[in-house]
Order: structure tokens, then C-alpha cells, then sequence
């Protein structure tokens, strides 16, 4: 029998960093992935996708208290089925829900519905990044379909192909459009994501990373450049020993920075750091409670309760933690920057 790899026993050097709270515990939710906004009273939200409950947590972000849900079970718009990748950007969220097969698009502050898309072309969605052009949005979108013949099996490398779809979002009369560009992944034996989940990318350094999930050819970030081609680099194969998961960028000035990702033990997740422009690892650190982590994501606005930032990692699909940014950066000694 498998037996899940445990923080305890592996060995790892790393720092412990409590957590500036936790949400409350709601198992039944299954939580997935979280991300965060600035509301327009200056307040910050903290949004969670349910996997179980098909619907969104809203929590405030400096508390941890639950302020509202949104959505629910169901095919229509505003309805959801096992969401799980979330991201903000301006004033949208875009959820993705891995049993309608598709993304959704919600405006904010209401939630108010404005678009699904890629029904006809996701089979398995997971996770997935954004980010903002001249006039329009990119949104690349992890695909984790498996073997016909077994679920639980990756297909064969030379189907691997299409791992990544890429969508344009543009603004077009009484609504908005969604409009597949191209897909990606790398079909050779170095550079395939044979389990795809996570996906984040780095303008500046044009750069995609890209968690590959699979413990059997060993779990680790693959780097990628924005156009979908892999760079022939991999990033932490000696130092993930249970899943590599979700990731996250605090950007500093002139490029500088730091990646932060998920290696997902089951007793406490640990969570390395690396240099933004060089990737070198430059630590990791594990909170005293969180564990099992899927999705996090890192808020680099500041005010009176996370004056440098907040980075949130789910707890044991049950919760959403928060840590101060200042906390983490004074674990690792990571030189101060100012935030780009």
C-alpha cells in the first residue's frame, strides 16, 4: 500500500512560520484554491473554491471570518460543478470547474455572471493563470485528461500535446468573448506534464512554470516560456518529496522577486522559495498547522493588518491559512525589495 509522505520524517530543512489565522474549518466544503481582491470600501477579500459544495467561499482577508457564499450545484451560469483553479484579476474572477468542463467568468463586487467558455474544448480542467493585454485577457488553462482506458493513468507522451489551452477574453458588444488560441505541452520524455494542475507565470522573465504532479517520474516545476515551449529546464527535482502543487510570485522592482511553491505533505505542507530571476532555491518554510495544501496565492497590497503582503495556502481541503508576508521573508532572511 502507498503510505503518504509526511513532513516529519523527510528530513527537510526549513523554517516553521505561524499562520496569522486560519478560516474556519468546513470540511464539507472541500476547499481548493483561493485568491484575494481589493473590495472598493478598502477592504480585502478572500475568496475559496468548494469542490464539494459547487460554490465559492467569500472570507474577509485580514480576519478569516466568513462573510458570504456564492453559487451552487447546477450547469446554468452563476452555477458550478467541482470548481477548483480560481484567479482575480482587476475586477473579475474566473473559476475553474473541473465536472462542467469549463471557465467562468464573475465581476465583482456582486459576482454577476458574465461568461463560460471552453466546454468544447477542456476535458479535465484544473488550474490556471491570467493576465492582462492591450485590450484583452490571456487565460491559459491546465487540461488533466487522462488514459481512456484507466483514469488514473497519463496518456501516452505523444498525447500530451493540447496539456495547455490558451483563451483570449475580449470585451465585445453586450458582453464578452472567449476565443481558444492555441494549445501546448511538451511530448518528449523531459519535458512532458504527464498530471497538470498548477500553472503561473512570470512576464518580466517570460517564463510559465508549470507543477508536474507526477510522483512516479518525479514531482517538480518544469520551466516553459510563454509561448508554450519548454526551456529544457526543470526546477526542484531533489528537493519536492511529496507533490509539487500550487505556486505563487511576489514581484519586486527591476525583476526581482520571489517564486513561492507547494510541496503537499500530508501532516504540513512545505513551502519552498526560490529567486525570482534566477530560481536558486533560497529556503522553504511549513506553518504549524497547515498541511495537505492545494491551492495558495500571494496579495502584495498592503495595509494596517499585512502591511507588505499576505500569502494564503489551503489547509487540509478544509480551511484557508494566512501568512504575513514580513513573518516569511524574516524566517528565510530574504532581502527587502519594493514591490513592483
Amino acid at each position: 500500500m502507498e503510505v503518504d509522505p509526511l513532513l516529519a520524517q523527510a528530513g527537510i530543512a526549513h523554517q516553521v512560520v505561524a499562520e496569522a489565522f486560519l478560516t474556519a474549518s468546513t470540511p464539507n466544503e472541500n476547499v481548493d484554491s483561493p485568491a484575494s481582491w481589493r473590495a472598493p470600501d478598502g477592504k480585502r477579500w478572500l475568496i475559496a473554491t468548494g469542490k464539494a459544495s459547487d460554490r465559492l467561499i467569500v472570507y474577509d482577508g485580514d480576519t478569516g471570518a466568513t462573510l458570504r457564499t456564492v453559487g451552487g450545484p447546477g450547469t446554468a451560469l452563476g452555477q458550478m460543478q467541482r470548481p477548483n483553479g480560481i484567479s482575480v484579476i482587476d475586477r473579475y474572477v474566473l473559476v475553474v470547474e473541473r465536472d462542467n468542463h469549463r471557465v467562468q467568468m464573475f465581476q465583482l463586487p456582486d459576482f454577476k455572471p458574465l461568461l463560460a467558455f471552453g466546454a468544447e474544448d477542456l476535458k479535465q480542467p484544473y488550474g490556471l493563470w491570467v493576465r492582462a493585454q492591450r485590450d484583452s485577457y490571456e487565460v491559459i488553462v491546465s487540461d488533466n485528461y487522462m488514459s481512456p482506458q484507466n483514469e488514473d493513468v497519463p496518456p501516452p507522451l505523444a498525447e500530451l500535446g493540447q496539456r495547455f489551452k490558451r483563451y483570449q477574453l475580449r470585451r465585445v458588444p453586450g458582453g464578452w468573448q472567449a476565443r481558444l488560441m492555441d494549445t501546448f505541452g511538451d511530448t518528449g520524455e523531459a519535458g512532458a506534464i504527464r498530471v497538470a494542475e498548477s500553472v503561473f507565470g512570470d512576464i518580466e522573465h517570460d517564463r510559465l512554470l508549470l507543477a508536474e504532479e507526477d510522483v512516479a517520474t518525479g514531482t517538480r516545476l518544469r520551466e516553459y516560456g510563454l509561448d508554450g515551449t519548454y526551456r529544457g529546464r526543470d526546477i526542484g527535482a531533489d528537493l519536492f518529496k511529496a507533490q509539487a502543487e500550487g505556486m505563487a510570485l511576489y514581484r519586486c522592482q527591476g525583476g526581482a522577486g520571489y517564486w513561492i511553491a507547494t510541496d503537499q505533505f500530508k501532516d504540513r505542507s512545505l513551502f519552498h522559495v526560490f529567486d525570482r530571476a534566477t530560481l536558486a532555491h533560497l529556503g522553504a518554510f511549513a506553518g504549524k498547522k497547515t498541511a495537505n495544501t492545494d491551492g495558495v496565492w500571494l496579495d502584495q497590497s498592503g495595509d494596517a493588518r499585512f502591511p507588505k503582503g499576505v500569502f494564503y495556502a489551503v489547509d487540509d481541503d478544509q480551511a484557508v491559512a494566512a501568512f504575513d508576508w514580513r513573518e516569511i521573508a524574516r524566517a528565510l532572511a530574504l532581502p527587502a525589495c519594493k514591490p513592483a
